[in-house]
């Protein structure tokens, strides 16, 4: 039997998905998610303005399942990578998720520009 593959969808990888990218159809089934509440919070936010209450408060329900706890060391060093001096404008939910796919060896998923050539990236637009 086959090793499901583990990600860390962020998002952007959600919306992809949900939207039907042809580009995100291998990370749709045979994959294991893992996310956090700050992300369901945003995905949640744009569902409910593209599609209704009905269908953000389902797909919520549905996901929430994958959801990882946030510690304070990961606060602390999403805080740390945000800080970074560099020319990238990340923000606190993708830092976040960032130190957590880091954390747990899985691959970061996303096609947000800023982590297009960062190490750990699944990168997909």
């Amino acid at each position: 039997m086959a090793e499901v593959a583990t990600y860390f969808f962020d998002t952007y990888a959600f919306c992809e998905l949900f939207k039907g990218n042809p580009n995100y159809e291998p990370y749709s089934k045979d994959v294991s998610i893992v996310t956090t509440m700050l992300n369901l919070m945003e995905l949640h936010y744009g569902m409910l303005l593209e599609s209704g209450r009905g269908y953000a408060d389902t797909m919520y329900d549905k996901l929430k399942g994958f959801c990882v706890e946030i510690d304070d060391e990961i606060i602390k060093n999403a805080n740390a990578l945000k800080a970074m001096p560099r020319k990238r404008m990340l923000s606190y939910v993708d830092c976040v998720g960032y130190v957590i796919s880091k954390r747990k060896n899985i691959k970061f998923l996303t096609g947000d520009k800023q982590f297009f050539d960062m190490d750990n990236v699944e990168y997909v637009k």
